[in-house]
């Protein structure tokens, strides 16, 4: 009677709105934790993905629950769930979406809402992941599929632990209007969530176990690593296949073309068939590209036209409102995903196509459904926005997988539980040195990023950007409107293509890096902050505005132009107009990538590199597997020559992946690691072994040179 009376009363409060909960936490994973507040929510963010933990993650080290649990809060009022996480003084905060201007989130304000990035890091964007990680080596995730408000350090409870200091405006000049906040808030629109905690002990491996569990990072197929171009939108076949040759040409290196809208039969809204004044024999067509060895990635954004052949069947399982005047489908209904994705099946995917750009499931709030907007299976419109693209990448990657081909497309919207998933945001902003920010940003919150080429103003910002674009996960020029091509400034073009090349020399290096991403969830392209050794001097005054960070007490200065690329080299950008830069170099020695010179050890060194390169540095003891500058990536069974550079004085390893880079094989074990060793001979000098293949069946690599770069 008692234990009736007592939820009877518990009932009253949430009818009440004014329901306490304590947080029911439980061990999920070695160092992960699971919390559940409230009543959560039957669809989130890992129901519409799928996702489920990758077998690393149980190898991971136990951990402790990294905070005090009585520091933690969870409490429904109003049919909100608020969540409280404490913060200390020295504490600094990254993640929270894909921001693009800012990676240090200390002191700010977000709404974690589905967008179109629209300028100003306010959380709306590409990919709103609502996961933090901290420096202090812990990072937490909120699984849920709402537009959720994050207040990152700055709301101040009168019951605070550590409360700010009150100042006295009058007299003292260190007075800062956003005071001190120790603690992040978030604030959930429904009456309940799951929340999971991921231990360090480093903020690297808070991100590793967030990776795992959401089942791994990407592992491409290796001509997805390879070069790629998208053509003008209204191409025909001819001009494709001439597009195609003249790369061929002239001596560039190109693995897959994007077909903009112009390949459909309509488009804006689509018709999901081919447009047979372009491309009056479509298989024929794909099958002479394929004969190329180049591929094709097709447009698409899910918007159904009157005029597709299966627009009637599929009505029934759209909503209520459309998008450019198209029936937008739901896709947690099977019947919608069979009928849409079926058409994808036998018009495209079964005749070769190798992947899709989906575009515009994101916003802008003016031509996407609205929040009003109702959907067949009951999901409100806020939901399915969190995670339409979601929706979109798994089911279009089924239609590879029961192929046994591995695809790699562009997608313009992502979330949480998609770290998996082979694709890469894009955007249509422009501005360089803010793709450079995203693309540090996307490595603390699992989803990939390109800083794509389109045009330029200038022969050098053109080289400016191409530079860049070589070293992040998709090396691609986005013509459709432009028409561009690697070759377009004649003044920069000997640079582009050497660049291009490079690309395809370091593909060992990229493949194995992408294998850790994958099976062990370290990402390849990720901020300095996850680097070992890497510090930077603290901020000396108070900011007072809170797009910068207002807090002396987020101690570490703000670096987001130059980044990791797996794991030895530390990329550092140059923009257009630049002809200097500074980089901070982690605690160790570090070489120049292209040289193998000593270029300082744990310093802010100036560098003068020119137009022509890049500054990129290797660790010491760093390996870098290279092969030859192929046309084409590798295709599967087809081996090459294995050119291995050695940086720096000391004894090195590295753990070389190999697979047949096109199937899902791998998934059966039908893969091997071959571990490089570095060491030192009696007199000091400095020599390499590598292992032979483990499997008869994967074997990609033939003659085997060495290369060391770092004279004594």
């Amino acid at each position: 009677m008692f234990y009736r009376l007592i939820n009877l009363l518990l009932l009253v409060a949430v009818w009440n709105g004014v329901a306490a909960q304590s947080i029911r936490w439980s061990a999920v994973a070695p160092g992960v934790w699971k919390g559940v507040v409230g009543r959560p929510e039957a669809y989130d963010l890992l129901k519409a993905s799928g996702a489920t933990p990758a077998p690393a993650l149980k190898t991971m080290s136990e951990q402790p629950f990294p905070f005090s649990e009585d520091e933690v809060s969870g409490t429904v009022t109003d049919g909100k769930t608020n969540l409280r996480f404490p913060l200390e003084k020295d504490e600094q905060l990254f993640g929270f979406g894909l921001n693009f201007q800012t990676v240090h989130q200390r002191g700010k304000i977000l709404q974690l809402h589905m967008d179109h990035y629209g300028g100003k890091d306010n959380g709306r964007t590409h990919a709103p992941v609502p996961f933090y990680v901290s420096s202090k080596g812990y990072g937490v995730f909120v699984n849920a599929a709402r537009y959720i408000n994050v207040y990152a350090g700055t709301g101040v409870r009168k019951d605070s632990k550590y409360p700010p200091v009150e100042k006295d405006r009058n007299t003292d000049k260190s007075w800062s209007s956003r005071p001190y906040s120790d603690a992040v808030e978030l604030l959930v629109p429904a009456p309940g969530t799951e929340v999971y905690v991921f231990a360090g002990p480093t903020a690297l491996d808070a991100v590793r176990r967030y990776n795992l569990f959401n089942g791994g990072g990407v592992l491409p197929p290796r001509w997805g690593l390879g070069f790629t171009q998208r053509v003008r939108s209204l191409f025909k076949a001819d001009e494709v296949k001439q597009e195609a040759d003249s790369f061929s040409v002239k001596g560039y290196p190109l693995d897959f073309i994007g077909l903009e809208p112009g390949w459909q039969s309509r488009s804006y809204p689509g018709t999901f068939e081919w447009d047979k004044s372009r491309y009056p024999d479509p298989a024929a067509f794909v099958k002479e590209m394929l004969n190329k060895q180049i591929r094709l990635n097709l447009w698409i954004n899910p918007y159904v036209s009157k005029s597709a052949p299966f627009y009637k069947a599929i009505t029934p399982y759209t909503g209520s409102h459309t998008v450019w005047t198209g029936e937008v489908p739901d896709f947690t209904i099977p019947k919608a995903r069979d009928i849409f994705f079926g058409q994808l099946k036998k018009d495209q995917v079964d005749i070769g196509v190798s992947g899709y750009k989906i575009d515009e499931v994101d916003g802008y709030d003016y031509y996407l459904w609205p929040d009003v907007a109702t959907f067949p299976s009951g999901l409100s419109g806020e939901q399915m926005r969190q995670t339409y693209g979601v929706l979109a990448m798994k089911n279009s990657i089924d239609l590879f997988k029961n192929k046994n081909q591995r695809t790699y497309g562009l997608v313009r919207a992502s979330n949480a539980g998609a770290n998996s998933y082979p694709y890469v945001l894009y955007n249509d902003y422009y501005n360089h040195e803010d793709f450079i920010t995203a693309l540090i940003n996307s490595g603390y919150i699992g989803v990939l990023w390109t800083p794509e080429v389109r045009a330029s103003k200038t022969a050098e910002e053109w080289l400016r950007r191409f530079q860049t674009v070589v070293f992040s996960p998709m090396a691609m020029i986005n013509a459709w409107s432009s028409g561009t091509k690697p070759w377009s400034y004649p003044e920069v073009a000997a640079q582009v293509k050497e660049l291009s090349l490079l690309r395809m020399r370091m593909m060992p290096y990229w493949y194995s890096e992408f294998a850790k991403y994958h099976f062990e969830g370290t990402p390849v392209f990720r901020g300095m902050s996850l680097e070992p050794g890497y510090q930077v001097n603290s901020s000396s005054a108070v900011k007072n505005n809170l797009e910068d960070n207002p807090y002396l007490e987020a101690v570490t200065r703000e670096v987001k132009d130059q980044y990791m690329g797996g794991e030895y080299l530390l990329v550092a950008p140059l923009f257009a107009g630049q002809t200097s830069r500074k980089v901070v170099l982690p605690k160790g020695r570090w070489y120049d990538f292209y040289t193998g010179a000593f270029a300082g050890d744990g310093e802010v060194i100036t560098v003068t590199p020119g137009l022509d390169k890049i500054p990129v540095y290797v660790k010491d003891g760093g390996v870098i597997p290279m092969m030859p500058p192929l046309l084409h990536a590798p295709r599967a069974g087809e081996k090459v020559d294995l050119e291995i550079r050695v940086y720096g004085e000391k004894a090195g390893s590295y753990r070389l992946y190999d697979d047949d880079g096109e199937t899902f094989d791998y998934e059966k074990g039908n893969y091997d690691w071959r571990s490089i060793r570095i060491e030192k001979d009696a007199s000091g000098k400095l020599k390499g072994s590598i292992e032979p293949p483990h499997k008869k069946a994967v074997q990609s690599y033939g003659k085997i040179t060495w290369k060391f770069m770092t004279e004594k």
